[in-house]
């Protein structure tokens, strides 16, 4: 069974699978486990033969308080001190809550449009919305579906059951138009109204009402087509993908996701990675380096690097580390061997993340090797500064061995296209 986790510092599900029962490469000593792991928004629209491409105005939701970042410290010493005491298996394991962190935007759901405020996450494939006969506290809370006020919306019987890291949703799967702003987006689209949601989704921790997924069909909760697959086969898009943009600054607009195409300033500028799997948006993942220094951070990277000349390029993505490009996640997640290894490198406490606010300006970059293109981050992008602590740490944090989650400081640090048809991520340095 699909195991769903929901890093709750962003508030949006990270989904991952199991092993699909690979082959072990000979002389790894490893098997592939698949790691797939406010005002109203307008459209800016050009329409021609049907089709469009549009941006949708992303809002942040910056919890980045004194307490919440005392929290987070003290989940990164924890999680370092149960890793460092057990060893690690192919099993993910959940992300926890420890803060609030994330991008929303606002969709309309049936006809008239009933308006909702939703994360759009890349790592997971569903829509939800808080349903009308919901009386959970986190429903009761936010804005709630009314299936009867809608002409076109169609009840298919079909229950929905999605179990998160740290939270817990049901409800049951309908059909209807849904809307980004002011543009018809899908019609007969599956989306899920809740009956029953956990705590974890109350406020004021979530302040977005529902989730809009962006991965693919084949990661979906219930078989149901994912939007971004019928934005294609509807041919509803200029072009078959979607551009992220995400700021830090809060005197920006805080970001925006243009579907249809994409920031054309950046044209010449994107590396092009091909998707791993059909689940999400994932890609492999060889190597994590600090400056010009030869050492390769990332565990286990070497074993497959030195073999990749007995290995197919198939044999070596699937031996290879796996990173998911993730809009909802709020930090980066890898395994803590690694991590470990990165923070002592900087002079940050392995177990805490925290270093002197005075070492950050003589850092150097962390260089995330991506589909065999490397990917940079500055000091300042990879360093929280708590300014009202003076208290400077890391932004990742472990999970399991295997998993790695590229989250909003990454995406923060880069532009992210998304080619939904021909199943590739683009991505660029942020002009500033």
């Amino acid at each position: 069974m699909r195991t769903l986790s929901l890093g709750l510092f962003a508030l949006a599900h990270t989904a991952l699978c199991g092993v699909l029962d690979p082959p072990v490469i000979p002389g790894l000593g490893i098997t592939d486990p698949s790691v797939l792991g406010e005002g109203g928004a307008r459209i800016h629209a050009t329409t021609g033969g049907g089709q469009a491409s549009f941006k949708v105005p992303l809002y942040l939701k910056n919890g980045l308080d004194p307490e919440s970042k005392r929290k987070q410290r003290l989940e990164r010493a924890n999680k370092m001190k149960s890793f460092a005491e057990r060893p690690l298996s192919n099993s993910t394991a959940p992300l926890t809550d420890v803060k609030d962190y994330y991008y929303y935007g606002y969709i309309g759901v049936g006809n008239p449009p009933q308006k909702f405020s939703v994360i759009f996450d890349t790592g997971s494939s569903n829509i939800w919305v808080p349903g009308k006969a919901c009386q959970s506290t986190a429903c009761v809370e936010h804005r709630r579906f009314n299936p009867s006020a809608s002409s076109s919306f169609a009840n298919t019987g079909q229950k929905i059951e999605i179990q998160y890291g740290t939270g817990f949703i049901a409800g049951e799967v309908g059909m209807d138009t849904v809307k980004v702003a002011d543009a018809v987006i899908l019609t007969n689209q599956s989306f899920a109204t809740t009956n029953l949601e956990d705590k974890t989704f109350e406020l004021p921790r979530s302040q977005f009402d529902g989730l809009f997924g962006l991965g693919f069909t084949g990661g979906s909760e219930g078989g149901v087509r994912a939007p971004v697959d019928a934005m294609v086969e509807d041919r509803i898009l200029s072009e078959p993908l979607f551009g992220v943009k995400l700021y830090r600054s809060s005197t920006k607009a805080n970001g925006e996701i243009t579907f249809g195409s994409y920031d054309k300033a950046y044209k010449d500028k994107l590396s092009w990675l091909d998707v791993y799997g059909n689940l999400f948006w994932v890609t492999t993942m060889e190597g994590i380096y600090y400056g010009n220094e030869p050492k390769n951070y990332l565990y286990g990277a070497d074993k497959v690097n030195s073999q990749s000349s007995h290995l197919t390029p198939q044999e070596k993505a699937r031996a290879s580390r796996k990173a998911l490009l993730d809009t909802g996640s709020s930090l980066m997640y890898g395994d803590p061997f690694t991590l470990a290894g990165m923070s002592a490198r900087i002079g940050a406490d392995v177990m805490s993340g925290e270093l002197p606010c005075s070492s950050v300006p003589l850092l150097k970059p962390f260089h995330f090797v991506l589909g065999g293109k490397n990917f940079s981050m500055m000091p300042s992008e990879y360093v929280y500064h708590d300014e009202v602590n003076d208290i400077c740490e890391v932004q990742w944090m472990p999970v399991s061995e295997y998993l790695w989650v590229l989250g909003i400081p990454f995406l923060q640090s880069h532009y992210s296209v998304y080619n939904i048809k021909e199943r590739k991520i683009g991505l660029a340095h942020m002009l500033q």
